[in-house]
């Protein structure tokens, strides 16, 4: 007894062909006798036999695999980009392989050239930061390679996106409609390139009426998340509104809100970036910006496969609208607030 896979030559000499014959079966090419073809497709059933695709591509000098960089495999914004990817690159006769770079930068390079030992014929990248670690690897080896979502530096680079600003905007405006004059914004990471555009949106519209607005960086897990967003909520001045800049903040925001006894939306207003299930049947339901994760993913991918079919023009930049789902939580007009007797004290800022 052996574990060992069934190789092209035991398929062979099962079905009584040569090598050659097996090949020409198994890549669906014509000239084969039916009975021959019927002998070999029959061994391969009853061998078990899988081909072994990699040396296939490497004789052939074709890649049919493509690469998927992601910052957070965890976040269901990147899991839902991940499966239309996986989806469409199947669709078109590729396999994609996924890593993660875990929002590390000093990961990111080494996730990188780990995918480009695969020869794949392109890779899609959700960078960390603007820096985009590695990317004069892909660059060198030739490999075709898209930004999605986080804006790279470094010069030119296909860039398929969302309107971060506008989407800020319409979030602003509709707060600022609702009375709500001092926006939280809750940040995992205030340098990240979208969520500098988004912050920047949202300060814009802000300072054109006097608003204010601060940004709260909370880190990137919920339990960090929760227990800064509930030291800031416990000082004054306390906002009246949060707009969590992903799905992560609106959950650890909505969390840190229950565990200082503010109602939302009554004391505090909340709306989140990222529209995800949960959202909808929280109690209240959260506003939020939902952004077009499929039709993202499918900009990209084609993208992708342009550069691959040999398109050598510069590069482009796509930038997709969102839209605000308006929920409960950030009800319009006058507040009531159930809670005058613990606002806080002004403290002075160290």
């Amino acid at each position: 007894m052996t574990n060992k896979l069934p190789s092209i030559r035991t398929v062979a000499a099962h079905a009584g062909v040569s090598t050659a014959t097996v090949s020409n079966v198994l890549n669906g090419r014509r000239g084969v006798a039916p009975e021959l073809a019927e002998r070999v497709r029959a061994a391969v059933a009853e061998l078990g036999y899988i081909a072994d695709l990699g040396a296939s591509r490497l004789r052939s000098r074709r890649s049919h695999v493509a690469g998927l960089l992601l910052p957070d495999l965890g976040n269901p914004f990147f899991g839902t980009l991940a499966a239309v990817l996986e989806s469409v690159a199947r669709r078109d006769g590729y396999d994609l392989l996924i890593a993660c770079s875990g929002d590390d930068p000093a990961q990111e390079a080494g996730r990188l050239r780990a995918l480009l030992t695969w020869r794949p014929a392109g890779l899609i990248v959700v960078p960390c930061d603007g820096r985009l670690g590695g990317r004069e690897l892909a660059e060198a080896a030739g490999v075709a390679l898209i930004a999605c979502d986080r804006i790279p530096e470094g010069g030119p680079l296909d860039l398929v996106a969302v309107d971060n600003r506008g989407a800020a905007r319409d979030v602003m405006r509709h707060l600022l409609a609702a009375g709500r004059r001092h926006i939280l914004a809750a940040a995992a990471k205030a340098t990240i390139s979208n969520v500098v555009e988004r912050c920047a949106g949202a300060r814009a519209e802000a300072e054109a009426v006097g608003a204010r607005f601060e940004v709260l960086e909370v880190g990137f897990s919920l339990a960090d998340s929760r227990a800064r967003l509930a030291r800031r909520l416990a000082q004054a001045p306390r906002p009246d509104a949060i707009f969590a800049l992903n799905n992560i903040a609106a959950l650890a925001a909505l969390a840190a809100l229950d565990s200082v006894g503010l109602a939302v939306p009554e004391d505090v207003a909340l709306v989140g970036f990222d529209d995800t299930p949960w959202m909808e049947v929280a109690a209240p339901p959260l506003t939020a910006v939902s952004q077009p994760v499929e039709a993202l993913a499918r900009a990209a991918w084609a993208r992708l496969m342009a550069r691959v079919a040999g398109d050598t023009a510069s590069a482009q930049e796509v930038r997709l609208p969102c839209t605000l789902e308006l929920r409960a939580s950030t009800l319009a007009g006058r507040r009531q607030r159930r809670h005058e007797a613990a606002e806080p004290k002004e403290t002075a800022e160290p």
